[in-house]
């Protein structure tokens, strides 16, 4: 699941996830990706950016269950922030934007499995 407010983000991610495999389900905000996955959906992993609009990501990230999450951030994230962050058992990597999209394939099937 790709969790983003851009679509410039949102749109590229999926067409690349896509095209190697992956069933992909987007959401434009941390509301909406706790919507789908009260609906039943059970990603892999969600690709999540680190702030958009809306309830603020850390107070939808425990109720989102086991699910792995990998934040996407534009922001540089200090080494203590990186640690603070990590401390929930759900996140498994913070991915700093711009990425290239071939680093973003590599990282997803290292998390996804």
């Amino acid at each position: 699941m790709i969790v983003d407010d851009e679509p410039d983000i949102r749109m590229p991610i999926e067409e690349v996830l896509e095209r190697n495999g992956y069933k992909v389900v987007t959401a434009v905000s941390a509301d909406d990706c706790l919507k789908k996955v009260q609906a039943g959906e059970r990603p892999d992993l969600i690709l999540m950016d680190i702030v958009m609009p809306g309830t603020p990501v850390r107070k939808i990230i425990p109720k989102l269950g086991k699910i792995k999450i990998a934040y996407l951030s534009v922001v540089r994230i200090s080494e203590a922030e990186r640690k603070d962050l990590m401390k929930n058992k759900n996140i498994v990597d913070i991915i700093q934007k711009p990425f290239e999209l071939s680093e973003l394939i590599k990282r997803v099937k290292k998390l996804a499995g």
